[in-house]
């Protein structure tokens, strides 16, 4: 990587370059505004901000190694080598730079011209708001042959800058405690913790980056020489590959460009993009670049050498995608994001870039494997067969008013409400519950439909095989919201999608199947927090005249020393079929007394990697996983 993009000063960065902009009052008033929530999901955004400022050292290339460490009072201290935060006294405001950085908002190297020419973070909020929302923070500086240390009480300096020592080496430590008074929980989530400390590795070539987590005694070590070429490897390790990893990077007009993809002969894409190490959910200019390039240099490869014929004139950029794994990493010096969240890059100067780019870089590299661009021409070209007997499938699937009944299919026992939103649909295993399901019901409120048997696994299939199959047909029709490219959210007919199969192991991989699809090909139905799994009982437990039902061996056993052993009877459930209407109401349907859980996305890279092991072809990923994750299985029907 050049300094030159990512500093100007190559070795200059000292209290002068630290630019004041207002102060912390505001944050522990507003955090949300800060950190996103005081939920989870922004305690753990604290660990980010702090280890993003490292990461900006090791992007300047200054830093090539990062510990994050978890103590058992969940106090988070991150470590690097780098240059260490500037400790002189700030020219304009007469006290020590690294004050400054941590208790006034908008101060940092990342504005103005002489510290980072690219960065990451809440756009240089990142450590001040840290320690305005921590219990109390201490920082320790290794810089200009000694050891620096200050303390902090939720943003506020409790002593001065003191030097406490010579050290050799420089660096940064800062240790913090989230307040209690702010956020709602406290507790720090290994798994959440690693893999965005895992897709750091990925994006930093080559740096070193180390969790311990004290509370567990573990440590986790990350680093990829390789890069963003190594993430491909790994997002495509379940699946058949075409190729090696195709990888490039380019400076042009100071924005640095990384592109890594590799085909398989799967027929999904998988798209994951990021700017400045902000991973870019909703796209922006750099995907529509790659895209504009990938689907031209294709196209004018297979009219040069004659490869398109048969009647296909062109290949369309969906085409062509089919069976894509690629990872966009672009740094960007003034990134201009679209909305708070930072999930759409909205820069037009990127979009030539990366275009000009991927445009030079791909066309060299089909020139000189020539073999490699006729396997991607080939597929692309059966792809585009596959969309044609698609698009005529999916006429079957299309209706024209989303409220029309008459185009529901006939076994769905549709509810008479007509808002969305207090819709539900629950999919249900097989006839027999399907019965009970529609007999139980509130049938305001409340549809039906049941499927008969497996859905197809869509991982294994084109658009145009998903779209013949009856059950999953009837699925698209009865939400309403269309497929692929006629799909919107706007046209859900449920804001509830309830899936309901039997406890046992035809019903978890019923339940994984849809989950699947729906990942796959209605993703905004997850995002939007609309798809929820029912939880039947596991057992009804009779003594007397009374009826209990659980949900686990466990819960079975605490009600058992509860109400005693004698003069019962215990009914295990092998499936909701089992349970007459009132039952199946009362235990798994009733809105006062159910229990549903929502499926979340909380890390699209991950769901990703488990859909292609578990639904994929490869058997001996989906061997280790089983074998990893045995002991976690809540309910196992052998």
């Amino acid at each position: 990587m050049e300094d030159s993009l990512l500093l100007e000063n190559n070795t200059r960065y000292g209290a002068e370059e630290i630019q004041v902009l207002e102060g912390l009052e505001a944050v522990r008033r507003r955090p949300g505004m800060y950190i996103g929530s005081t939920s989870a999901r922004g305690l753990h955004h604290l660990v980010y901000e702090v280890v993003d400022n490292s990461i900006d050292e090791a992007m300047a290339g200054f830093c090539n190694k990062i510990d994050v460490i978890v103590h058992h009072d969940n106090s988070v201290t991150v470590v690097d080598n780098g240059r260490g935060i500037p400790v002189e006294n700030h020219p304009k405001m007469g006290i020590p730079a690294v004050e400054v950085v941590l208790t006034m908002l908008h101060a940092g190297g990342k504005f103005g011209g002489g510290g980072y020419k690219v960065s990451g973070g809440l756009h240089g909020v990142g450590v001040s708001v840290v320690n305005a929302l921590s219990e109390w923070l201490e920082v320790e500086v290794r810089r200009e042959g000694f050891v620096w240390r200050q303390r902090f009480e939720r943003g506020v300096p409790v002593t001065k800058l003191q030097k406490t020592g010579k050290a050799k080496n420089t660096g940064t430590r800062v240790t913090f405690k989230p307040d209690h008074e702010i956020f709602e929980e406290l507790e720090f989530n290994q798994e959440t913790l690693l893999q965005r400390l895992r897709e750091l590795s990925y994006l930093t070539k080559g740096v070193k980056i180390t969790l311990v987590d004290e509370r567990t005694d573990q440590q986790f070590v990350y680093q990829h020489s390789g890069g963003i070429k190594d993430f491909v490897v790994h997002l495509n390790k379940n699946k058949n590959v075409l190729h090696k990893p195709i990888y490039f990077e380019e400076i042009k007009d100071d924005i640095m460009v990384e592109v890594a993809l590799q085909y398989n002969d799967g027929f999904v894409e998988n798209m994951f993009s990021y700017v400045n190490n902000i991973h870019t959910v909703d796209g922006g200019t750099h995907e529509t670049g790659f895209k504009t390039a990938l689907t031209r240099v294709i196209n004018d490869y297979g009219k040069k050498y004659n490869i398109l014929k048969n009647g296909i004139a062109s290949l369309l950029g969906e085409d062509i995608r089919e069976g894509l794994t690629i990872i966009i990493s672009v740094k960007v010096p003034e990134p201009q994001f679209e909305g708070q969240t930072k999930t759409k890059l909205g820069n037009s100067e990127v979009r030539g870039v990366v275009d000009t780019v991927v445009s030079e870089k791909l066309s060299t590299y089909f020139e000189e494997n020539p073999a490699v661009a006729r396997k991607i021409l080939e597929k692309s070209i059966n792809a585009a067969r596959a969309r044609e007997a698609a698009r005529k499938a999916r006429e079957l699937t299309r209706r024209k008013n989303a409220l029309e009944s008459s185009t529901l299919p006939g076994k769905l026992a549709d509810c008479s409400e007509r808002d969305p939103a207090l819709s539900e649909l629950f999919i249900v295993e097989g006839d027999s519950a399907g019965g009970s399901a529609k007999q139980g019901r509130d049938r305001r409120y409340q549809a039906i439909l049941p499927l008969r048997g497996k859905i197809l696994n869509v991982e294994k299939s084109r658009m145009d095989k998903i779209l013949a199959n009856e059950e999953i047909r009837a699925l698209i029709t009865a939400l309403g919201t269309g497929i692929g490219e006629d799909f919107n959210i706007d046209k859900a007919r449920y804001h509830k999608v309830i899936i309901m199969t039997d406890a046992d192991v035809d019903g978890a991989h019923i339940r994984t199947l849809l989950l699947t699809f729906f990942y796959r090909y209605m993703r905004q139905l997850i995002e939007n927090g609309y798809v929820y799994i029912a939880q039947p009982p596991l057992y009804r437990v009779r003594k007397g005249k009374n009826d209990y039902y659980v949900f686990s061996d466990h819960e079975l056993e605490q009600l058992l020393n509860r109400i005693g052993r004698e003069k019962i009877s215990i009914q295990r459930y092998k499936g909701l079929g089992e349970m007459n209407p009132e039952q199946l109401w009362e235990t798994t349907m009733n809105f006062d007394s159910r229990t549903i859980l929502q499926v979340k996305l909380e890390d699209a890279i991950e769901a990703n990697h488990i859909f292609s092991m578990l639904m994929g072809d490869k058997v001996e990923p989906r061997r280790e996983f089983i074998q990893e994750n045995a002991r976690a299985v809540r309910n196992l029907d052998v």
